[in-house]
């Protein structure tokens, strides 16, 4: 296991890879950012926004939202535009009061909006199975905020749907993917944090296809026919955490008033309970957590020093959430004991290995870590 040369990712993280200078592909593609001309991408927006304007008389776009900053950021970027978007949330079944109540803000900003909840029963099903299955709490998840907003769109029938940041962009990726402005199946596969699986994967005896409808997605024939293009904001705009928040802010989005509520900062990961669970196993399969990614990003942008970084991880510690295990084994109906025990089935053992009778990493980035 080793790091990387500038910021403080490993070699475990999914999609990332090290050049011969020991740099991985995340600070290679933030570098490749920096040379973009956003005069031009600006007005190939334009160029979009006019297109599907064009199409039809009622919405000019579907937007995923959560209420959480990049949600703000990105209506409120649409709305700068002149264009008339409807918004779609899928509602967790571990939504935050915090995340309610900036979503209301969000949609207060003048935007039609539809909540769409899950049968919790199905669920409660579904996530116990994933994080049985493949030590997930987020293939749920992402399924449903990818799969609800493309089922949307069509039955509106609205052609274009405009997502915040490219992940692959963000965290590591290759540049075809990371340098590309739509966002499809094929790219959903690799990046959407499903396990490679589909809503088909997890039909059986106990969750049934009726069951999983919200999941199932407008299928690749969608994308291909043109009936709809789902575009990345971050293409044609630079997208930075710090400027999504402050402009959220300054539109009503409130922080976490008691810090973090998993990684570094406090205006993310906020409006769902359940997001620290994915972020914290993490932990057993790649060795690091969120924390590490938030602040490579900041190392990224000039923000902070990676000495800095590591400092501040040497002061964290140990970062099990342990309030939002105790949330999630009410709603799985599982025990703490029986949640430690399915996350210990996904320890690394690549990553990880016994001393003394404890679980240790080595060569970890912090000499004289605490395990």
């Amino acid at each position: 296991m080793h790091y990387c040369k500038q910021c403080i990712i490993p070699s475990t993280r999914p999609n990332i890879q090290f050049d011969h200078d020991g740099v991985c592909n995340a600070c290679r593609a933030n570098e490749f950012k920096r040379k973009i001309n956003w005069k031009e991408r600006e007005r190939l927006f334009r160029t979009l926004v006019n297109k599907h304007q064009k199409k039809r008389p009622g919405y000019d776009c579907l937007i995923p939202v959560s209420g959480g900053k990049d949600s703000f950021w990105q209506v409120v970027k649409c709305l700068e535009y002149d264009m008339k978007p409807l918004t779609v949330t899928w509602k967790a079944p571990s939504q935050t009061a915090l995340g309610g109540h900036n979503l209301r803000k969000l949609v207060e900003l003048g935007v039609d909006h539809i909540d769409f909840q899950i049968n919790p029963k199905v669920e409660k099903k579904f996530l116990l199975e994933t994080f049985k299955t493949c030590g997930s709490s987020a293939v749920p998840m992402h399924m449903a905020i990818f799969h609800i907003p493309l089922q949307m769109a069509l039955q509106f029938g609205i052609s274009l749907i405009l997502w915040g940041e490219n992940s692959a962009l963000e965290y590591g990726g290759k540049q075809k993917e990371w340098d590309g402005s739509t966002l499809d199946s094929v790219w959903f596969k690799k990046y959407g944090v499903t396990q490679g699986t589909s809503a088909t994967d997890w039909v059986s005896s106990r969750l049934t296809k009726k069951e999983l409808t919200p999941y199932f997605g407008a299928g690749p024939d969608a994308f291909k026919s043109k009936k709809l293009t789902a575009a990345f904001l971050g293409y044609y705009f630079p997208w930075d955490p710090l400027q999504s928040a402050k402009i959220a802010r300054q539109h009503g989005f409130q922080s976490r008033a008691q810090g973090p509520k998993t990684g570094w900062y406090d205006f993310a990961d906020i409006d769902d309970d359940f997001i620290s669970i994915h972020h914290f196993m993490k932990w057993y399969k790649f060795g690091f957590t969120r924390t590490f990614d938030n602040l490579s990003i900041e190392i990224r942008n000039g923000r902070m020093s990676r000495e800095c970084a590591i400092e501040i991880l040497k002061q964290r510690g140990d970062e099990t959430p342990y309030e939002d295990i105790q949330k999630f084994c009410l709603f799985t109906g599982i025990s703490r004991k029986k949640f430690f025990e399915l996350a210990e089935r996904f320890r690394n053992p690549r990553v990880w290995k016994k001393s003394g009778g404890e679980w240790m990493i080595p060569g970890f980035l912090i000499k004289n870590w605490s395990w």
